[in-house]
């Protein structure tokens, strides 16, 4: 049973309808997209920093693990509470703050899915380079937690590469910022070491992350070849020849004869393997 003290504060904190701690409502948030499960003790959906840091400091006191969570699209099992505890839903907290189109810079709460940002950028001409390949449903808050990259980090780096600064709740429910709206902020890189860190070392709740300008123009082609070693030696010749390609992905034959059937793109089904590659610049 929820410890019940731990219960009646987080809801003094935050209201009751925002701690769910009965069975039918911890269900959904037992797992992530692996196969691993384990259910809360309590699942807290907050609102805002000062809301975070409260439930942090509360489940602090009481000795009990807090266990941050986006959307739950993670393959490594990072939002699964295998020590139950507190699951903290940041879903919520799903504002864009900032979109400063001339600096290149946006203030995002965590919640922020990955692809609503990107279609608030390409509004000014912009986008967020990282672009994993759930980005209809995962959130920033989650890309920061897993370092997340997606298709195009072969010459855009993954979500380190792109966040100056992070808002964070430590451990013991103090808040605070790491980095700041520039990307060379003296002293260590305090903003980098927790890009990845899965929420053991704080829980993100804002992002001022840097931005891009789209491309001028995109341009994908497809390489067949008789076998995965073939196209493994394209990959090879592509980056020794200085070419750095924005995306290359590569399908063996087991994988085309699943996928075609499905999404009917034409890759040939009695091919080795295929070479998926994009380039963006000026066209010509």
């Amino acid at each position: 049973m929820a410890n019940e003290a731990l219960i009646r504060e987080l809801q003094d904190a935050l209201g009751e309808a925002h701690v769910l701690h009965l069975p039918e409502d911890l269900i959904g948030y037992e797992y992530d997209a692996t196969i691993e499960r384990a259910r809360p003790d309590a699942v807290v959906l907050p609102g805002s920093a000062e809301e975070v840091a409260a439930a942090v400091e509360i489940a602090s006191r009481h000795r009990v693990p807090v266990v941050p969570r986006g959307s739950g699209t993670g393959l490594a099992g990072g939002a699964v509470p295998v020590l139950g505890g507190v699951a903290l839903v940041m879903t919520r907290m799903n504002r864009i703050l900032e979109l400063d189109p001339v600096n290149r810079v946006a203030v995002l709460e965590p919640g922020v899915i990955n692809l609503d940002l990107q279609d608030r950028c390409a509004e000014h001409g912009l986008r967020y380079a990282p672009d994993p390949s759930s980005q209809r449903i995962c959130t920033i808050g989650g890309n920061v937690g897993t370092n997340a990259g997606g298709p195009h980090t072969l010459a855009h780096g993954s979500t380190v590469n792109h966040v100056l600064g992070i808002e964070v709740v430590l451990p013991d429910g103090r808040l605070t910022w790491l980095g700041g709206r520039q990307p060379d902020v003296p002293g260590p890189d305090l903003r980098g070491i927790l890009c990845g860190s899965e929420g053991t070392l704080g829980i993100v709740t804002k992002v001022c992350a840097a931005l891009v300008s789209l491309p001028p123009d995109v341009r994908t082609m497809l390489a067949i070849f008789d076998s995965i070693e073939d196209a493994s030696e394209a990959v090879s010749a592509v980056i020794r020849g200085g070419v750095l390609p924005v995306a290359m992905e590569m399908l063996d034959q087991a994988i085309i004869r699943i996928v075609e059937p499905q999404m009917h793109v034409g890759y040939p089904l009695d091919a080795g393997a295929v070479l998926l590659i994009e380039v963006e610049g000026v066209p010509e």
